[in-house]
């Protein structure tokens, strides 16, 4: 029997089905922006325009806010080991926001279950802060700290929020056994190689801007 030609095969294939924009409704690529539902501390799917239209201040009367694109290296958490002992942070990886609605700090703790939630005592984050000063930039809801704690040593960013969700999803997907195994800690420090390097990304692009 003669094979199908390859142009039935395509015509045959389901079509994909194309993400959508939660705002608007339109079709968008699987590498879009994001925004921020406030009240429902939910994260959006966003088209480039209804992006652009949430960077206002104020902006769908501040219910929707998009999420930057700021990738920050914080190095002074390396030293503020008292302040981050104060946190009493149950494992070496966390992140945390501030939300507008309640004006707390909450962290979350990644794991093979997703993220655990739990909210600061906000003493003890504003001591961090004080210790930190570049963590005071961080904006609400939006934005999220995300601290890995080793032996003698710490990691610190600030990260748009979704990238700390796409790292809890990585964690999710990754974890085997009760210990994780290999290939998360991979992941792991695969992300964190990829952040790092956009961090550093910014820091020259904002060196060169100001030479120009």
């Amino acid at each position: 029997m003669a094979g199908t030609s390859p142009l039935l095969q395509i015509l045959r294939k389901p079509p994909v089905a194309l993400e959508r924009c939660d705002v608007c409704g339109a079709a968008i690529e699987s590498a879009h922006d994001h925004v921020v539902d406030v009240r429902a501390r939910s994260l959006l799917c966003a088209c480039h325009a209804c992006y652009l239209l949430f960077t206002h201040e104020g902006a769908g009367g501040g219910r929707l806010r998009a999420v930057p694109q700021r990738y920050l290296l914080v190095p002074e958490i390396t030293d503020a080991r008292e302040q981050m002992d104060a946190l009493e942070i149950p494992i070496g990886l966390a992140f945390f926001f501030r939300s507008s609605a309640t004006g707390r700090i909450t962290a979350f703790y990644p794991g093979p279950a997703g993220a655990t939630e739990s909210e600061l005592r906000l003493e003890s984050w504003d001591e961090l802060t004080r210790a930190v000063p570049r963590l005071a930039t961080l904006a609400d809801d939006v934005e999220a700290v995300l601290i890995r704690r080793r032996e003698g040593s710490a990691d610190g960013f600030i990260v748009p929020i979704d990238a700390s969700y796409e790292l809890v999803g990585r964690i999710r997907r990754s974890w085997r056994g009760f210990g994780g195994g290999d290939e998360v800690w991979r992941e792991i420090d695969e992300f964190f190689a990829r952040i790092a390097g956009r961090a550093r990304a910014m820091v020259t692009a904002v060196s060169v801007s100001r030479t120009a």
